[in-house]
């Protein structure tokens, strides 16, 4: 293989090199004391972003049309480098606003930065994956990091549960992958994604055989717990509630896009002509995750938990895109993403703004006053709740209106109607923290200033959050490229 075919994983390759570099960087410096120590974490923290950032650069410069490499297991297209710059920004923002809290809770090491490049590494490699193989080592080498950084917080108990809770599930949602994909290899013969994709659709009427549609089912099973849609959700509030809070803002963004990235490319690719097979059961899965989004969440007392629930929720409508299965689907997934990760960012950066002394506060009890006493960082959080509920003419209701006018046009009308209904129930729990916030009398108030990292993030997301309706092009355009990359007929 030669160097100029080598330019399309430059991305990976590049954040490969200085993973390792920087992981060799920290285990030979001085750890003497805890500040040489917390000086280390920050150095490779602020080297990590700027890699971050880098690859961004390098991942846009070298996109084009769709190339194959290594044996035609790896492409690059315009919808894996929209993934990727998403799945780059959201680990990005959430490694700034992490700083803070992870000194406050000895937690500063060199290692927390690096778990999370590896990771990002494997979300890159998972929306660029062209076989089956090559996406399972992708998906792997993502989990392996998120367990590790879920546990993280080691002498905390909700932290340790949390992460052995997602090992022992995750454990179980690779090898029902991994059963899947064996069946379709056995039954189709190959694991690449464009043969399969030719395979069957040259099945003819006799259809692509029992066995291929058991494989198509597993693997639907496997990327569904990766993407936390129901029944495959359980651990979700769990891990959201157990994980230090920055590593929660980092399951709720980057992991979520890369999954739905995948299952988008698995789905509409090797398996895009057997959609009257699969398309009924991402029906249920995205009725049943919006229904169960919508009314899990509204008992919750646990900022964080509301989160996952709405987490859930999200992903039901994402998926409302891939149940139509065609580029106007595929486009409304793609919008929907991005405003989702800015929405993300920003709440989860005002939940890391709700502290008092050295002590996370993570009741939705705790936010009274919060009006009074934080007045800028109330209003930024009003704003991502209005966005989320999809209220007009905030970014939210953008997402959600290409999502539904994907399903009306593909005349999925019950689907567009039950997110609709369940959307009005969403916004019933958003509202209740805009009303706690501003209405209920005030307790003891949370500490102020809010450290400079968190405003900024706060600043910029609720910025593009209201101002996302006046110059949406960018996004739209990026997603129509996006998106007909994969439909390329």
């Amino acid at each position: 293989m030669t160097k100029a075919e080598l330019i399309p994983a430059f991305p990976e390759l590049f954040l490969a090199l200085i993973g390792m570099s920087l992981l060799m960087f920290g285990v030979f410096q001085k750890a003497d004391g805890p500040d040489n120590e917390r000086a280390t974490a920050g150095l490779v923290s602020w080297l990590t972003l700027i890699t971050f950032a880098l690859t961004i650069l390098i991942a846009v410069s070298f996109s084009g049309g769709r190339i194959l490499i290594f044996g035609n297991m790896f492409v690059s297209d315009p919808f894996s480098v929209f993934c990727k710059v998403l799945i780059l920004i959201g680990a990005g923002a959430t490694l700034v606003i992490a700083q803070g809290f992870l000194v406050r809770q000895n937690m500063a090491r060199f290692e927390f930065p690096i778990l999370v490049m590896f990771a990002v590494l494997g979300m890159l490699m998972m929306v660029s994956a062209n076989d089956l193989i090559s996406l399972y080592l992708g998906l792997e080498m993502q989990s392996l990091s998120l367990y590790v950084i879920a546990a993280f917080q080691r002498d905390d108990q909700r932290s340790t549960e949390a992460g052995l809770k997602y090992f022992v599930l995750g454990a179980l949602a690779s090898g029902m992958l991994l059963y899947g994909s064996s069946l379709v290899y056995g039954f189709a013969g190959t694991t690449n994604f464009d043969q399969l994709a030719t395979v069957l659709a040259g099945s003819g009427e006799q259809g692509p055989g029992l066995g291929v549609i058991f494989g198509i089912v597993f693997v639907l099973a496997g990327l569904a717990f990766k993407v936390s849609a129901v029944p495959f959700h359980m651990w979700t509030p769990d891990v959201y509630e157990g994980a230090p809070t920055p590593v929660t803002a980092f399951f709720a963004v980057a992991p979520k896009i890369a999954a739905l990235g995948l299952f988008v490319r698995v789905m509409v690719g090797p398996f895009g002509s057997l959609i009257s097979e699969w398309q009924q059961i991402v029906v249920f899965v995205s009725v049943a995750s919006m229904i169960l989004g919508a009314f899990a969440a509204v008992n919750q007392t646990n900022i964080k938990r509301l989160m996952a629930y709405s987490s859930i929720g999200h992903v039901g409508y994402a998926l409302i895109g891939l149940a139509v299965g065609n580029e106007v689907g595929v486009r409304g997934i793609l919008i929907y993403l991005a405003i989702y990760l800015v929405m993300n960012v920003g709440a989860f950066a005002c939940i890391l703004a709700m502290k008092r002394g050295d002590r996370m506060v993570e009741e939705i009890s705790d936010l009274a006053g919060f009006s009074k006493s934080h007045p800028m960082m109330a209003a930024a959080l009003a704003v991502f709740m209005f966005s989320m509920a999809g209220i007009p003419p905030l970014a939210g209701f953008f997402g959600k209106f290409y999502i539904f006018l994907a399903a009306i046009d593909a005349h999925l009308y019950g689907l567009a109607v039950i997110g609709v209904l369940t959307s009005v129930v969403g916004a019933f729990y958003y509202i209740r923290i805009i009303r706690v916030m501003y209405f209920d009398e005030a307790g003891e108030a949370l500490d102020r200033p809010v450290e400079r990292p968190i405003g900024l993030v706060v600043t910029l997301a609720g910025f593009l959050i209201v101002m996302f309706f006046i110059y949406p092009a960018p996004v739209l355009d990026s997603a129509a490229a996006a998106a007909a990359a994969l439909f390329p007929g």
